[in-house]
Formats: C-alpha cells, sequence, structure tokens
C-alpha cells in the first residue's frame, strides 16, 4: 500500500532536477508563466468536513433547543447505496463513536452528532459543484459513478458515511456503473483525524491544552463574559468549543438560539479557533506531524504514483474522495500554509488537484478550499510547481513507521509546556 521512503524521495529529486533543466532552457524572465491551456488535469483528491449535524454535547441550560426526528428526512435525491468495508475490503469495523453518541439524547428526541437533512443537502450541493467542475466543464470524469476512477475512504462515523452518501449522488446524479465501496478503519488506527487514543506522544503534549486554554488573559475573561450571560455556572466544564459546536448546529438549522449565543457568535468562533491554536500548537512541528502526518503520507503517495511512470495501469483513480472533520481539516489547512483563522464550516472541502503540461511534461499542483484558488506555503503562484508543493508537504508528512516511532517516543521533556 505504501511506497517505500527511498523511493519517493529520489522521484521527487527526479521532478525538482527537470523543473530546473526546464527553467534554465526557457531563461529566467519566462519561468513564472505557465500556458494553462497545455495544462492537462491527472487527478483530484479532496477532503471534506462532513455536513451539518446535531450538537455532540448539549449545553447545560434549562432552556433546551429541541433536536426533533423531522430533522433526519432523507432528501430523495440524495439516496445511493453503497457498502462499508474495512481498508483491506473485509467487513465494515465497529464503530465506538456512534456507540457513545447514542447515549446522549438532545431534548427533542435526537442522538449526539447525527447528520441531518440540512447536512445532506449541503453535501448534495457539494457533490453537484464537483460535477460542474469535474464532469461538465471539464469531462474528466465519467458522468455516472465507475468505481475504476474514483477512491472513498471515510472515518468509520455514520455522519461521515451518509454524506459521503449524500455527496456522490449529487456528483453521480445516483448513476453507477459498478459497486459503491467506501472504506474505513478501525478507530485504533485512523488517521483521518487526529488519533489521541492512538498517539501516546500526541495525547501527552497536549494533555491539559484544552483545559489550559481557557485560562489564558482574553480566553478567559470573554469564556465568563458568555457563560454568565448564558446562565452557566463557572465550574460547568463548558469552554469555547462546546459552545461553537451548539451555536454553529443551532445557526445552520435556524433553530431558536440563546440570544448572548447571537450577540457573541463572531467571538465565540475566534475564540474557540484560539483554543484550538493552544491546543495544537502551530510552532510544535511533531505535534502537527503526529496530528495529520499520515494522512498527509496518503495525499503525497497519491500524487507520486501518478507521477511515477513505473506505476501499473489501474493503482491510480482519477479522484480520491475522503471524508474527514473539522479537526482534520484545521491541521492540514496549517500544515499547507493557508489556515485563515476561521472554524472549518460544515461541508467544507480542501480540493488537491494534479496537472501535467503538455508540452514540457512538467506536473503542478493547484489547491482550492471552500471553492477558492489558494497559495500553499513555499509556493510562487497559485498553480504550484509539483516539487514546491511536495517540499512544504515534507515539513509534516509521517511515513507509517515514522508516525509509529514518534508516537511511542518517551516524552523526557517539554510537557509542561501548555499545560
Amino acid at each position: 500500500m505504501w511506497a517505500p521512503v527511498g523511493v519517493l524521495t529520489s522521484l521527487a529529486y527526479c521532478l525538482h532536477q527537470r523543473r530546473v533543466a526546464l527553467a534554465e532552457q526557457r531563461g529566467s524572465d519566462d519561468q513564472n508563466s505557465v500556458d494553462r491551456s497545455l495544462l492537462e488535469l491527472k487527478m483530484v483528491q479532496v477532503v471534506f468536513r462532513h455536513g451539518a449535524r446535531s450538537p455532540l454535547k448539549a449545553l447545560p441550560r434549562e432552556e433546551q433547543v429541541e433536536w426533533k426526528p423531522q430533522l433526519l428526512e432523507v432528501p430523495p435525491q440524495t439516496r445511493f447505496d453503497y457498502t462499508v468495508t474495512n481498508l483491506a475490503g473485509g467487513p465494515k469495523p465497529h464503530s465506538p463513536f456512534d456507540s457513545q453518541y447514542h447515549e446522549t439524547t438532545l431534548k427533542g428526541g435526537m442522538f449526539a452528532g447525527q447528520l441531518t437533512k440540512v447536512g445532506m443537502q449541503q453535501m448534495f450541493a457539494l457533490g453537484e459543484r464537483l460535477r460542474k467542475n469535474y464532469v461538465e466543464d471539464i469531462p474528466f470524469l465519467s458522468p455516472t459513478f465507475n468505481p475504476l476512477e474514483v477512491f472513498i475512504r471515510s472515518t468509520n462515523i455514520h455522519r461521515n458515511l451518509e454524506s459521503t452518501r449524500c455527496l456522490l449522488a449529487g456528483l453521480f446524479q445516483c448513476q453507477k456503473e459498478g459497486p459503491v465501496i467506501i472504506h474505513t478503519d478501525e478507530a485504533s488506527s485512523e488517521v483521518l483525524y487526529p488519533n489521541y487514543q492512538n498517539c501516546r506522544s500526541l495525547r501527552e503534549r497536549t494533555r491539559g491544552r484544552r483545559q489550559a486554554a481557557a485560562l489564558q488573559p482574553g480566553i478567559s475573561e470573554d469564556l465568563k463574559k458568555v457563560k454568565e450571560g448564558m446562565g452557566i455556572a463557572s465550574s460547568d466544564g463548558v469552554d469555547f468549543l462546546i459552545l461553537l459546536d451548539n451555536m454553529a448546529a443551532e445557526q445552520v438549522h435556524s433553530l431558536p438560539s440563546c440570544p448572548t449565543l447571537k450577540r457573541f457568535a463572531w467571538m465565540i468562533e475566534q475564540r474557540a479557533v484560539d483554543t484550538a491554536l493552544y491546543i495544537l500548537q502551530r510552532e510544535d512541528r511533531e505535534s502537527l506531524q503526529m496530528a495529520v502526518g499520515q494522512f498527509l503520507h496518503i495525499l503525497e503517495s497519491n500524487l507520486l504514483k501518478v507521477v511515477d511512470p513505473a506505476t501499473p495501469p489501474g493503482k491510480t483513480r482519477k479522484l480520491y474522495l475522503y471524508a474527514a472533520h473539522d479537526v482534520t481539516l484545521m491541521p492540514l489547512l496549517m500544515a499547507l500554509g493557508i489556515f485563515d483563522h476561521k472554524w472549518p464550516p460544515f461541508a467544507v472541502d480542501l480540493t488537491m488537484e494534479l496537472y501535467q503540461h503538455r508540452e514540457s511534461k512538467e506536473w503542478f499542483v493547484q489547491l482550492y478550499y471552500r471553492g477558492e484558488e489558494q497559495v500553499p506555503k513555499g509556493c510562487p503562484d497559485r498553480l504550484c510547481p509539483l516539487d514546491k508543493f511536495l517540499n512544504t508537504m515534507s515539513t509534516y508528512t509521517l511515513s507509517p513507521e515514522k508516525y509509529h516511532t514518534l508516537c511511542c517516543e518517551a516524552q523526557v521533556m517539554g510537557l509542561g509546556n501548555g499545560e
């Protein structure tokens, strides 16, 4: 499944050498001009957050928002049959997160973390946007789902599996030529989110940071102000992450929300971002590596397999879909240098396109977040030479072997940082 590290490194070096030679051949004044009409799209990777859902944890208030089962109605256009397997094609693993969510019943009768009709519609709309981009505007994908063209992986959480279903329904208008298989992994070894249970070093480095964040100057005063306005006791353990989770869920479903949540909406989001950044500190390179390094390695390997002429036919796909979470996207955006300091909303996507120049045979990457072009860190322009993009990724990419080594390292010093 994984290409040897040495092979990937040498391939990246060859790409760099070829680009340097071509640049010298063209002349320095022409290095940055690329005729986009000569670019051929070779692969697309999309990492997306699930659609709108119910909160993960209700706020401890007397007046609770009602989450009624009517919100779970499935729009007919989103129906699309699929099968879930483990990464090896075997039976779907058990989902401890879904079991945990079913232990929390919200007022109105819904469970915590359930994908709603609104969320399904959001994902269908994202699928339609991808269809416009890669089926209609550019005839890149077949208009009907073809398993030889598309690889799908999701975290083993029901709202993500169902979000993927809705996206596929929008992308392929419920038409398919073969079985739709969604691959997923055991929670213990999942890499599509920061795995605190599986990675001891990450758990130790960040232990206590969430609680400590609420005590930081600025965050502390603002949290007290919001909680007092809502009648929530200071000892109730509510922080800005819980406040944002409820506020975002209520807003997107147009449910009657607490006036204090509405009044402080901007501040709550900013302080939630501040809290997340305090937990996963940007300057702590190893924490970011352990959070998303293995996932970056998967994205990188997909790129290099397409570029490598030795890759056998049928071993790559045109489209790779990854159903993930807000806690996945934030460190990914940080690693790529494009985090906008806003919380990743429901159904948001990070899209990575790989192009090859028809004449020079150079490779380029184009990145989009929320449908808008991005300039990754270390790239001269929105259209980024592949070797420069790989260099940016390499700062945080971890092979499974390196991930295991880093996660199992005994932490001798630095544990007090941020605790």
